[in-house]
């Protein structure tokens, strides 16, 4: 089994009850096991700025679905939640996105992981530390990498334990 981190955002309709919908989803597709979520943030859009907050969840899970496969299931899932693409960064009822697979490092026109943009990316860095706190990019730990971002301050704890099924 592969060790799997994935972001997970929402900025349209009811934000939490599509996170909660996403991760009920991964949690029950076959080949995929939940093991950790962390607290809901509400964040401030990046890229697109004209939108509504997010709310923003890291997740850990182990899979046996190879890299290609699990981004065709996110993509399934996204689209089942009525994910729609016409705002590159823009608003949308879910987006999952594949940040870290086992030590994988991979990048081509499909998939790049680790995700391009992980390490710039308070919203992304601060629910997978509260996952992992172990997390390294090189020799420096995620808790380094946050403090050196400048928008860590659009990151703010909105819910704990939210989530015990749909």
């Amino acid at each position: 089994m592969s060790e799997v981190y994935l972001s997970l955002g929402s900025n349209l309709g009811d934000r939490e009850e599509n996170l909660k919908r996403a991760v009920f989803e991964l949690e029950h597709w076959e080949g995929i096991i939940l093991k950790k979520l962390s607290p809901i943030y509400e964040t401030k859009p990046v890229g697109y700025l004209n939108q509504d907050m997010f709310l923003n969840i890291a997740v850990e899970v182990e899979t046996n679905i190879g890299p290609y496969d699990l981004l065709k299931v996110v993509n399934e899932i996204e689209k089942k939640l009525k994910r729609e693409r016409l705002i590159r960064w823009g608003p949308r009822t879910i987006d999952i996105d594949i940040l870290l697979y086992d030590d994988i490092e991979l990048k081509d026109e499909v998939l790049s992981i680790p995700h391009p943009r992980i390490w710039e990316r308070a919203f992304v860095l601060i629910p997978l530390s509260d996952i992992n706190p172990f997390i390294k990019k090189g020799d420096v730990y995620i808790k380094d990498l946050i403090a050196e971002l400048p928008d860590k301050e659009g990151v703010k704890l909105y819910k704990e334990n939210w989530y015990n099924g749909v």
